[in-house]
């Protein structure tokens, strides 16, 4: 069957469309499109839709080549990028591990100087004029505190037995405010007797020293010198608990300095030292100790009555030792490896002479302190305050308080 074409004619091309065909904005349609079925035209509405859908799938085919021609771009710079940083451009020089020093070099000061004292006046301008901004007030003093900090500092363990008498809180005080002035680490062990006092134990929360505070439940009631017992319990507990340090047996009573306490960190075994004591009912002193050459101990100083009996001379405060010594016997070479103890059986006097042939063997395992034994650093002092009453609480029941009427 023959299609008829017809053409559109002039007069429909002055018509206006409610649709908009002939508006800029139409989409120009072909004279040469199909029939439909029915022989008429398909509408401007039809023809619109077909149109759009073939514009979208131009972009959408368009947008698929953009898209593949960018993927492929950076695919290719990667690659580029990739072979550029493995390819070395210099020479690169490899940096032994060895110490960097770097130097600061000051501007040069051009400084005219007269011709007198020239060389005097110098050094004093080159060191002023190389400050660089930092304050060298107490720089020397500053230096030296700070390096002696850098070294560690051995602990000192100091054991003070204790009981209820009287003026107990002015012993214990005394012995406190000393301590505190002492550089740490210290640990002061306070030994008392049958039961913690609650009156020694607050004195203690306020001294300001690392302390621990023990008792001894051992009756000392029979023995001459009361601080056996505690002074054995401390031991105890140093043994138990590992600690190190250097032992020192102070008594709350004696005098000290505080030269002694730190020269107690000298010691690496056992020290000894001299020590002056008040002879009770006599107004005169008695020193007790070593004599020594340097740090090495040659003789001892003591009273005719105790020279044969004794093997050494020294008081309870005269000497002190290192703590290894008694938890650790072995690395010493101590020759006993019984607990060390203070015996309790001895006569009054030999407490001292017992113990130290416990730590060492002779004198050739001691060390004077200070350097030739020249110096008094402690006293022991003999108070005779058995008759004095003990006030309850260590305060007095009457009040001293005294109201004077203005004259």
């Amino acid at each position: 069957m023959a299609s008829i074409r017809r053409t559109l004619s002039p007069a429909y091309h002055d018509r206006s469309y409610p649709n908009g065909a002939n508006s800029p904005f139409s989409v120009a349609t072909s004279p040469s499109h199909k029939l439909l079925s029915n022989g008429k035209y398909p509408s401007s509405s039809a023809l619109l839709s077909v149109n759009s859908f073939a514009v979208n799938i131009r972009r959408f085919l368009s947008s698929r080549k953009t898209w593949r021609k960018s993927i492929f771009r950076c695919l290719v710079f990667f690659l580029v990028g990739i072979l550029l940083g493995m390819t070395p451009f210099g020479h690169v020089t490899e940096i032994e591990n060895h110490d960097v020093f770097f130097e600061i070099k000051p501007p040069h000061v051009n400084v005219q100087l007269d011709s007198d004292n020239s060389d005097r006046k110098r050094d004093e301008i080159l060191l002023d004029a190389v400050s660089l901004g930092v304050d060298l007030r107490n720089e020397i003093n500053t230096v030296e505190s700070y390096r002696y900090d850098f070294v560690p500092r051995k602990q000192l363990i100091v054991i003070t037995p204790t009981y209820n008498r009287a003026i107990q809180a002015y012993f214990l005080n005394r012995l406190a405010q000393v301590l505190r002035l002492v550089q740490p680490p210290l640990l002061w062990i306070v030994v008392e007797e049958n039961a913690a006092s609650f009156e020694t134990a607050e004195m203690l929360r306020k001294t300001g020293v690392m302390y621990r505070h023990l008792v001894s439940q051992k009756n000392s009631s029979d023995v001459k010198d009361r601080g056996v017992h505690q002074r054995n319990f401390a031991l105890g507990h140093i043994e138990r608990h590992r600690l190190d340090g250097i032992v020192y047996f102070a008594d709350d009573d004696n005098v000290y300095t505080i030269d002694l306490f730190e020269n107690l960190r000298d010691i690496s075994r056992f020290g000894t030292w001299p020590v002056a004591m008040l002879a009770q009912s006599k107004n005169k002193a008695i020193l007790e100790g070593p004599i020594c050459n340097g740090s090495q101990v040659i003789g001892w100083h003591t009273n005719e009555k105790s020279k044969r009996l004794r093997r050494f001379h020294v008081d309870m405060s005269g000497f002190a030792f290192n703590s290894i010594i008694l938890w650790d016997p072995k690395r010493w070479q101590r020759p006993f490896l019984n607990p060390i103890r203070q015996l309790d059986t001895v006569k009054e006097g030999f407490q001292e002479t017992t113990f130290i042939e416990q730590v060492v063997e002779d004198e050739s395992q001691m060390e004077g302190i200070p350097p030739g034994c020249s110096r008094i650093l402690n006293w022991h002092l003999h108070l005779d305050i058995h008759n004095h009453a003990y006030p309850r609480g260590w305060l007095l029941q009457k009040n001293l308080d005294v109201v004077l009427p203005i004259k």
